[in-house]
């Protein structure tokens, strides 16, 4: 089956990073990458304003970068806590899931989308735990969380 050569406009993980030219299938770029403005195709002309454009793209992720540091020291400081039903052995009643944290970061001013929330799984004890957040492809802060048990 043949493969189309796109451009991608912005970072997808497990494809790419912004500007490069990678191999998809037909209807991976038809239906999704295409209409969503995530890339174009990869046309000579298109190949050829790339050029231009990965300097351009440098400079916007060198920029964002800097201020996502700044982002990742702010968040850094910020300790959160939960308060859920336990059970024995500090196991919990259900669990602490990526849409609770961003709820709770939010409540603190820091609006995150859950989907940058990386948890390998949903958080099933009471403690302490340190909390993923991929705020750029290079740039990953950590938020403490306290689950304790509720009263």
């Amino acid at each position: 089956m043949a493969r189309v050569k796109v451009i991608l406009r912005e970072d997808i993980p497990r494809l790419g990073d912004a500007g490069e030219v990678v191999d998809v299938r037909p209807g991976f770029a038809r239906n999704f990458l295409l209409p969503q403005g995530k890339a174009i195709l990869a046309t000579e002309a298109s190949v050829n304003a790339l050029e231009h454009h990965q300097r351009v793209i440098s400079e916007k992720t060198t920029r964002e970068r800097k201020t996502l540091e700044a982002e990742k020291a702010r968040i850094e400081a910020i300790v959160l806590e939960i308060a859920v039903q336990v059970g024995e052995e500090g196991k919990l009643f259900g669990s602490v899931t990526a849409a609770q944290i961003a709820e709770l970061l939010g409540a603190k001013g820091v609006t995150v989308d859950r989907r940058k929330i990386e948890l390998a799984d949903p958080i099933r004890e009471a403690g302490e735990h340190s909390v993923p957040l991929r705020l750029h492809r290079e740039v990953i802060a950590r938020v403490r969380l306290t689950v304790r048990a509720a009263e």
